[in-house]
This record gives structure tokens, sequence and C-alpha cells, in this order.
């Protein structure tokens, strides 16, 4: 949290070092006038658009149905274990050998495959997000431009900023009337 308050200050600063720099013949609080910032909560606006949300539904619907699954395996392999120690003591030392080689390899089979899973998700909520916000990114300046904004910033790197400069509600309104 902390290297992110840093960095939107970092940033910031040197926004505002280079409109000085570049605007050396103006008096500085003619520069200051001249500035107009926006605010947007990114993750907010990304998560607040019908695509997200649609997205997001059919997402959710996939990764609740594998987890079910997921869970359905999971079950199979603790009956294994308990049938495996339920019968420790009667059966056979080679048959005993070959159920415990056997629950051995489902469970590392199991494992791999709820790895599998998790990076496929990972995979694909990113993609998903990715898309988003790029689309969020072209929004913004369409924004920018046309409301005037020297520049628009993520709010969650900074300690305050005036509420009436949050553009947030408005790119979401926006990216859904530009992408129906």
């Amino acid at each position: 949290m902390r290297e992110k308050v840093l960095c939107g200050i970092k940033i910031f600063s040197l926004a505002l070092v280079l409109l000085t720099a570049s605007s050396v013949s103006l008096p500085q609080p003619a520069v200051a006038a001249d500035l107009k910032i926006g605010f947007i909560d990114l993750q907010k606006a990304i998560a607040g658009t019908k695509d997200w949300k649609k997205s997001f539904t059919s997402f959710r619907n996939s990764f609740k149905k594998e987890k079910e699954t997921i869970a359905k395996k999971e079950e199979r392999l603790k009956k294994m274990l308990e049938d495996l120690n339920n019968k420790n003591f009667v059966l056979d030392p080679e048959l005993k050998k070959a159920k415990a080689e056997k629950l051995n390899k489902e469970k590392v089979d199991f494992e791999r495959y709820v790895q599998d899973k998790n990076a496929e998700f990972a995979k694909k909520e990113k993609e998903m997000t990715s898309k988003i916000l790029e689309q969020m990114l072209e929004v913004l300046r369409k924004i920018g431009k046309e409301k005037k904004y020297t520049m628009i910033l993520e709010q969650k790197a900074l300690l305050f900023h005036d509420q009436g400069h949050d553009v947030t509600d408005l790119a979401i309104k926006t990216y859904d009337k530009t992408y129906k």
C-alpha cells in the first residue's frame, strides 16, 4: 500500500515538474490554475461495467462447476484413503502396497489437476480484465479530452483528492454506452 502511495506521489510530482518546466515563462499560479486533474477508482470502474458483470457471471458459474468437480474428486480420494486405512491390517501386503501406490498416484493427479485449473482460471480472469482495462483506458482518454483534464490519476495511489473530480461513475457510463 505504501509503495502505491509513494509511486502515485512520484508520478504526480513528476507531472507537475514537467508541466512547470514546459511553461517556464508563465508564473507558478497560472500553471496551477490551468491544471484540471481527474481521479478514478479503476478497479471499481472495471467491475461496474456491463461487460465485466456479464463476463464475471459466466466466469463464476464455470468456477462453481469446477469447484464441485474438485470436491467430488477430493471426496473420492478421502474414501480411498479411508478404505485403505480400514483394511490396513487385513490386506495382503502386496495388495496393500498396490492400493497405497494407486492412492498416491491419484493424489498426485488430483493435485496437478487442481493446479492446472487454478492456472486456467487465473489466465481467464487476466484475459477478461485486460480486455476491459484496455477499452477503459480508451474511454478515459476520451473523457480526458472532452472534459479538458490535464490528467486522470488512479485514486488508490493518493492520500487525498477532491471527490468533485472523481470520474469513476462517468467512466462506467461512457464505457457501457461505447461498448454495448
